[in-house]
């Protein structure tokens, strides 16, 4: 194969017949943006969300019964909501997914994804987080203090 301007040329032939089979084949080359775009790259939160899905599989029953509650996280960035969890400790054995809430919320908080990571690894408290507008909360606000559980492994990252 040989490269020409903007085009990668790649002759083939048959090994049984010994003739070309694909001479004028080639692949055009395109200028692409060498950084990824801010749509595609996925929230940092996200991996503290799948982490938690995993956490319910195995306790799920007994958060169920501790907790009592659903939440759901607004996640921002540059101040535009770029996703959604809910965290449902109502039902059964629990459950976490991606998305707004398919059943009545306890509480909803709304924050930035670089926000949820301090407050989960312990870098900022959540008191402190949400007195100086960083963290905006609806609902049962006291219920926040039950995530305390879910969330206090994570702060030994």
């Amino acid at each position: 194969m040989w490269k020409q301007r903007t085009k990668i040329y790649l002759p083939t032939k048959s090994k049984e017949a010994e003739q070309a089979t694909g001479s004028g084949s080639y692949v055009a080359l395109t200028a692409t943006s060498t950084k990824p775009s801010r749509a595609a790259t996925s929230l940092q939160s996200d991996f503290i969300f799948e982490d938690i899905g995993r956490r319910i599989k195995e306790m799920g029953s007994q958060l169920v019964k501790k907790v009592n509650a659903v939440f759901q996280w607004n996640i921002t960035r540059d101040g535009k909501m770029v996703g959604q969890w809910t965290l449902d400790l109502k039902t059964s054995s629990g459950e976490i997914y991606k998305g707004a809430s398919r059943c009545p919320v306890d509480t909803i908080f709304t924050l930035s994804d670089h926000d949820f990571m301090e407050l989960v690894l312990g870098k900022i408290k959540p008191q402190r987080a949400f007195f100086f507008g960083r963290v905006k909360v609806r609902g049962n606000i006291m219920l926040g203090k039950k995530l305390e559980m879910i969330l206090k492994d994570h702060a030994k990252l």
